[in-house]
Order: structure tokens, then C-alpha cells, then sequence
């Protein structure tokens, strides 16, 4: 069950994954953009990472059953009109996870499916892959990887656009409804260009490649901003369009802090003052 909604009410989405202490990626770029979007947004934590623009320290997993709690507290009451996954940690949050969006009928799942951090750092354990293609996939509207989840979903090697049309069929046989692979790792690229696929549809959402350093939250911010267009009702491809363009901007007003990788910025549209 996803609650009551009035008419005109602001999208209610749920972002089920990890923490950043940095502020840059996790449930807070995920907050982030949900308010910059005007949505309502809830979190269903999965895991406390010690981190910050230099990368991941370490990281501790919540217990299954308090993930699972965590997310039927928010559907049974507040309700939700679209959620997303990030940080996942283990096989046993995973199928928690699913489990839960299973029973309560949450509509509109996003799976950005992070393996490891912008750094590097592992943030999916090895057996917890097979538990996210059996288990969560099949459930999802959309799946969002990039290059290097691509080819850990797929079991193929990911460096090439042909190489990205490949993975995402034989993701989009695990089950989602569409796939979005991310082209920013793609070597020599001068553009920004993602592959969005359905069974029926095909097509490149290619904008401008902003050179810059500080791309902190990226993805995080890109299955953010899908799901708050999603659970406003707009289509599946104009929400993937709307949000590549959102994490463009923020990439161009990225916030150049600390010493290593800093964050986009996710309320660049609302300003500073």
C-alpha cells in the first residue's frame, strides 16, 4: 500500500540507501534534490559511511530488519509515489529490500545500483550482485548503472557505446521496465551521452561533457531526480531526459570542496545566497 495523495499534493519519494558524512552522495544529495524538485522526501538508511571529498574510510551495514522497518514505516503512513535504492551493502539488504517493495506495492523504483564510490571503494559486497539481479531488478521501472555497473549486471566487458547497447539488453532481460547506462567513464568522449532502452524504444540522451573534477553524487543525483519526475507522473524517457538535464546544471555549479572530489550541487537551481 502507497497511502492517500490529494490532487496537487507534492510527490512523495523514499530514497532507501547509505549515508554520506560528506554530504555529497547517499541520502543527502538524495534529500537534496528532492527538495530542489519540490518533493517530499523520506529515508530508509542502509548504512553509515564515514566519508568525505577524499574518498571512503569505512562503512558499517544496518541490520536487514531495520531496513525493512524503515521502509514499511514510510509506505503504511506517509505513503510514497516513487522510490530509489542506493547503497545496498549486502545480500541480506537486498532481499530485504525487495521483499519490503514487494509487499507494500511501492510503484515507481529506481535502482541505481552502486558498487563501488566515485573513489573506488567497494559499497556491494561480491554475493549481493546475484541477490540484485534476482531479486530487485525484476521489480524495477528503471535501473540506472554506469559503465562499471553495467558490466557487473551484464557480465561483459563495457567500454564502448556498441559495448553499452549490449549490456543494457541483457539487463533489460533481468527484468526492469528501462535501462539507463551512464556513458561518463567512456574514454575520449566529447560528449555526455547515456543509453536509455525499453523493449520497445532506444535512444542517446547526450548533452554537454562539463570538464570538471568535483562529480560527487552524480548518480545519486540522477536516480534522485528520475524518481521525483516519476512520482509527479511524468512519462518514464521524459523523466530520464528532465533528470540528465538537472544533473548537468549541477555539475556546472559544482561546489569545489575539500580536497579530493567535490560535490555537484544539487539546489542550483534554487541559488545561493
Amino acid at each position: 500500500m502507497t497511502g492517500d495523495r490529494r490532487v496537487g499534493a507534492r510527490p512523495r519519494i523514499l530514497t532507501i540507501a547509505g549515508s554520506d558524512s560528506g554530504g555529497g552522495a547517499g541520502i543527502q544529495a538524495d534529500l537534496k534534490t528532492f527538495s530542489a524538485l519540490g518533493a517530499f522526501g523520506m529515508t530508509a538508511i542502509t548504512a553509515v559511511t564515514v566519508q568525505n571529498s577524499e574518498g571512503v574510510q569505512r562503512f558499517e551495514a544496518l541490520s536487514a530488519s531495520l531496513v525493512r522497518d524503515q521502509i514499511h514505516a514510510a509506505v503504511t503512513d506517509i505513503g510514497v509515489d516513487a522510490a530509489k535504492t542506493g547503497m545496498l551493502a549486502n545480500a541480506d539488504i537486498v532481499g530485504a529490500t525487495a521483499g519490503s517493495i514487494a509487499d507494500t506495492g511501492v510503484p515507481n523504483l529506481v535502482i541505481d545500483p552502486v558498487f563501488v564510490s566515485k573513489h573506488g571503494h567497494p559499497l556491494l559486497a561480491a554475493d549481493a550482485v546475484d541477490a540484485l539481479r534476482g531479486e530487485l531488478l525484476p521489480l524495477a521501472t528503471i535501473v540506472t548503472p554506469n559503465l562499471p555497473e553495467a558490466a557487473g549486471l551484464a557480465d561483459l566487458a563495457v567500454v564502448t557505446r556498441d559495448d553499452m547497447r549490449r549490456a543494457a539488453g541483457v539487463i533489460l532481460e533481468l527484468g526492469p521496465a528501462a535501462v539507463l547506462v551512464k556513458g561518463g567513464h567512456l574514454d575520449g568522449a566529447s560528449d555526455a551521452a547515456d543509453l536509455f532502452v525499453t523493449a520497445e524504444a532506444e535512444e542517446w540522451l547526450v548533452a554537454e561533457r562539463i570538464d570538471s573534477p568535483h562529480t560527487h553524487g552524480t548518480g545519486c543525483t540522477l536516480s534522485a531526480a528520475i524518481a521525483v519526475h516519476l512520482g509527479a507522473g511524468m512519462p518514464l524517457l521524459e523523466a530520464a531526459r528532465g533528470a540528465k538535464a538537472f544533473v548537468t546544471e549541477a555539475i556546472r555549479a559544482a561546489v569545489p570542496m575539500g580536497r579530493g572530489i567535490g560535490p555537484v550541487d544539487h539546489l542550483w537551481s534554487v541559488g545561493r545566497s
